[in-house]
Protein backbone atom coordinates (compact mmCIF):
# COMPACT_ATOMS: atom_id res chain seq x y z
CA UNK A 1 0.00 0.00 0.00
CA UNK A 2 1.59 3.32 -0.63
CA UNK A 3 0.88 6.23 0.84
CA UNK A 4 1.39 10.11 -0.65
CA UNK A 5 0.31 13.43 0.86
CA UNK A 6 0.25 16.65 -0.75
CA UNK A 7 -0.23 19.99 -0.06
CA UNK A 8 -3.11 22.08 -0.81
CA UNK A 9 -2.58 26.23 -0.86
CA UNK A 10 -5.46 27.59 1.25
CA UNK A 11 -7.03 30.45 0.14
CA UNK A 12 -5.04 33.57 0.28
CA UNK A 13 -7.63 34.92 2.90
CA UNK A 14 -8.35 32.61 4.73
CA UNK A 15 -6.89 31.45 8.09
CA UNK A 16 -7.26 27.66 8.48
CA UNK A 17 -4.68 25.15 7.61
CA UNK A 18 -5.23 23.36 4.10
CA UNK A 19 -5.49 19.29 5.37
CA UNK A 20 -2.96 16.94 3.64
CA UNK A 21 -4.40 14.29 1.14
CA UNK A 22 -3.67 10.60 1.59
CA UNK A 23 -3.52 8.28 -1.70
CA UNK A 24 -3.91 4.65 -1.03
CA UNK A 25 -4.19 1.59 -4.05
CA UNK A 26 -3.36 -1.71 -3.60
CA UNK A 27 0.23 -2.61 -5.55
CA UNK A 28 0.68 0.73 -6.58
CA UNK A 29 3.98 1.30 -6.40
CA UNK A 30 5.23 5.12 -7.76
CA UNK A 31 8.80 4.02 -9.01
CA UNK A 32 7.15 1.86 -11.76
CA UNK A 33 5.42 4.94 -13.41
CA UNK A 34 6.66 7.57 -15.75
CA UNK A 35 4.41 10.26 -14.45
CA UNK A 36 3.57 11.34 -10.69
CA UNK A 37 0.48 13.28 -10.60
CA UNK A 38 -3.09 13.09 -8.59
CA UNK A 39 -6.52 14.44 -8.86
CA UNK A 40 -9.43 14.78 -6.45
CA UNK A 41 -12.28 12.20 -7.89
CA UNK A 42 -16.03 12.91 -7.91
CA UNK A 43 -16.15 10.99 -4.50
CA UNK A 44 -13.62 13.33 -3.11
CA UNK A 45 -10.77 10.55 -2.99
CA UNK A 46 -7.11 11.20 -4.64
CA UNK A 47 -5.87 9.12 -7.23
CA UNK A 48 -3.22 8.87 -9.20
CA UNK A 49 -3.65 10.38 -12.33
CA UNK A 50 -2.90 8.41 -15.69
CA UNK A 51 0.49 7.55 -16.13
CA UNK A 52 2.61 5.42 -18.04
CA UNK A 53 4.65 2.51 -16.98
CA UNK A 54 8.29 2.71 -17.45
CA UNK A 55 8.29 -1.38 -18.16
CA UNK A 56 5.03 -1.55 -20.10
CA UNK A 57 4.09 -4.16 -17.62
CA UNK A 58 0.63 -3.61 -16.17
CA UNK A 59 1.56 -1.12 -12.81
CA UNK A 60 -0.60 -2.54 -10.03
CA UNK A 61 -4.14 -0.47 -9.63
CA UNK A 62 -4.67 -0.05 -12.63
CA UNK A 63 -8.11 0.08 -13.57
CA UNK A 64 -7.86 0.54 -17.30
CA UNK A 65 -5.16 0.75 -20.03
CA UNK A 66 -5.52 4.76 -22.29
CA UNK A 67 -4.99 4.63 -26.20
CA UNK A 68 -2.03 6.77 -25.91
CA UNK A 69 -0.55 4.05 -23.87
CA UNK A 70 -1.14 5.10 -20.09
CA UNK A 71 -2.53 2.92 -17.14
CA UNK A 72 -5.58 5.11 -15.37
CA UNK A 73 -6.20 3.97 -12.12
CA UNK A 74 -9.81 5.40 -11.89
CA UNK A 75 -12.52 4.51 -9.89
CA UNK A 76 -15.51 5.58 -12.00
CA UNK A 77 -15.83 4.79 -15.19
CA UNK A 78 -17.14 8.20 -16.63
CA UNK A 79 -14.47 10.56 -17.73
CA UNK A 80 -11.52 7.41 -17.09
CA UNK A 81 -8.75 7.99 -19.94
CA UNK A 82 -10.53 11.86 -20.12
CA UNK A 83 -7.33 13.63 -22.47
CA UNK A 84 -5.42 10.27 -23.19
CA UNK A 85 -7.72 9.38 -25.95
CA UNK A 86 -10.29 7.34 -24.35
CA UNK A 87 -10.14 3.92 -22.75
CA UNK A 88 -8.03 1.49 -25.00
CA UNK A 89 -9.41 -1.53 -22.66
CA UNK A 90 -10.84 -2.05 -18.93
CA UNK A 91 -8.42 -3.83 -16.53
CA UNK A 92 -10.69 -5.46 -13.95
Amino acid sequence: MLAVSAIQVPDAFSKERAPSISIQADDLNENDLVEHRHYTNRSGKAVHSPAHSKTGAIPGGASAQCRDGSYSFSQHRRGTCSHHGGVSQWLH
